[in-house]
């Protein structure tokens, strides 16, 4: 039996909708890609790759921080 990780699934969904050049998206279509775009974070978050690009966003949002002071 095959079985899909909805993450993997809505990665591969986001990446093919963020490949289409933006002049031909409707303004329905941004919002789906958001929406999209939104679950799979929410899908993400609470595995250990999720808290591992978090720390790593956080390091880098704090190198930003420090180097506009």
């Amino acid at each position: 039996m095959l079985t899909i990780n909805v993450a993997v699934l809505l990665a591969v969904i986001v990446f093919f909708r963020l490949r289409r050049r933006t002049e031909a998206r409707s303004r329905f279509d941004e919002k789906l890609t958001v929406v999209i775009v939104l679950a799979l974070g929410v899908l993400i978050a609470p595995t250990p790759a999720g808290q591992g690009l978090l720390s790593v966003l956080g390091q880098v949002a704090g190198g930003v921080t420090q180097a506009g002071r």
